[in-house]
């Protein structure tokens, strides 16, 4: 090879190399979604196309300001609905929280003015993205994910036939995965505690809000250990339990396992579901696959990692809410305060006819006899109903189960 030749190699390396660096320094044109297609010449189609060319060139504030003009100048243009669309894309395209925050208060702006418009489907697509791009891994702040659940769920109510519902139920799926991992890991740190009606508690609304979860046979297998714990009063819960991962997760490999359970339990062991046996072979066959350097790098990404979410189903429409743990006696039928309400009190009520009890409070050895008196009754009331008492989260060690010894005066 002469000279020249060699020259000529490293000129067009340097050229395709600075091509490149331009490239990913965002000096390349990304075209506009929603140009318009109509070929004229009125003075409001000249001002929007020379928005979408700015817009084109990141040129985010002068396209703001044409657009601006345009909707200020002509007020019955019917390009009005392209321009306020085009200025919520302008911020989504700037990016950053503020660029954000302005691109969803503008598009949520044109679903309230034009609901009917094709493009509000879009509008609410792109509001959706804005949080779901911002979600947090499962163990960090969910704000984000739970705004996100929101907004692909108001999609899917509000525009079901549009062509964006496909990709937001997707999301949906993928937002309520992380969801579910969050809920896990919480329910797998009170079960390996030992803290077993906390454990019960997450697990229990989990798998209920969130039927698509990935994991949710090992969850419903920690639950159903978790109410084996608690005592022989949550025996029926625990065989719901495992009769749903027989049921609901015919191919996974605590089936067998859950069987055994209920047959120990003497509870009817049910027949898997054809459906779930389907959607698992699916969810098997079309699971996204983790690249080679995805599990190293993944701890320095900020977003959660969403590959083992689900492909099919109908994801919760239903947000997860607090729920009551089932340790927590229910009040019985007719019993408590069910409505208060306030009046004045009459002459011949006891407030009036009855001596005030604090003029003659109880001496405190009449408080230790009357204590000493109701503490033998209780023990056998409780006795004579046969109840238990009731499993809580704190666990005694060995140490602390003893009895504590009399300090010498």
């Amino acid at each position: 090879m002469t000279l020249w030749n060699r020259r000529l190699v490293v000129k067009s390396l340097s050229a395709v190399l600075c091509l490149a660096v331009l490239s990913s320094c965002g000096f390349r044109r990304k075209k506009y979604e929603n140009p318009i297609s109509k070929d004229t010449q009125q003075p409001d189609k000249v001002l929007f196309d020379k928005a979408v060319r700015d817009l084109e060139k990141n040129k985010f504030e002068v396209a703001r300001l044409t657009l601006q003009t345009l909707i200020n100048t002509y007020d019955t243009s019917e390009f009005l609905a392209k321009a306020k669309l085009a200025i919520a894309d302008s911020w989504f395209r700037e990016g950053g929280s503020h660029g954000l925050a302005q691109a969803e208060a503008e598009y949520k702006d044109f679903i309230l003015f034009y609901p009917t418009l094709e493009e509000s489907a879009e509008a609410q697509e792109k509001v959706c993205m804005i949080h779901y791009k911002q979600m947090e891994k499962p163990d960090r702040d969910v704000t984000h994910a739970l705004r996100a659940e929101d907004e692909c769920r108001q999609l899917l109510v509000q525009f079901p036939n549009s062509k964006y519902a496909p990709q937001a139920q997707q999301l949906l799926r993928n937002i309520q995965e992380v969801l579910a991992e969050g809920e896990f890991r919480v329910g797998f740190f009170y079960h390996h505690k030992g803290s077993h009606p906390a454990a019960s508690n997450r697990l229990q609304s989990m798998v209920d809000s969130f039927p698509l979860y990935s994991r949710g046979d090992e969850a419903l297998w920690m639950l159903g250990d978790s109410y084996g714990q608690m005592g022989p009063r949550f025996r029926d819960k625990a065989g719901q339990a495992y009769s749903r991962i027989v049921k609901d997760y015919p191919l996974s490999p605590l089936s067998d396992e859950a069987k055994t359970k209920l047959k120990e339990m003497e509870i009817d062991v049910p027949e898997p579901d054809p459906v779930a046996v389907a959607r698992m072979k699916y969810e098997t066959e079309n699971r996204t696959k983790k690249g080679t350097m995805s599990g190293a790098m993944g701890i320095f990404r900020k977003s959660p990692d969403t590959t083992q979410a689900a492909k099919s189903g109908n994801p919760s429409m239903q947000r997860s809410q607090p729920t009551i743990p089932a340790s927590v006696p229910l009040p019985a039928a007719g019993a408590g305060v069910t409505d208060v309400t306030i009046s004045t009190p009459g002459a011949d009520s006891a407030l009036e006819t009855q001596p005030d009890a604090r003029a003659n409070p109880p001496k405190p050895e009449e408080k230790k006899a009357d204590a000493a008196e109701s503490a033998p009754a209780a023990a056998a009331s409780s006795t004579a109903t046969g109840q238990q008492p009731l499993p809580t989260n704190r666990q005694l060690n060995q140490k602390q189960k003893k009895q504590p010894k009399k300090s010498k005066k």
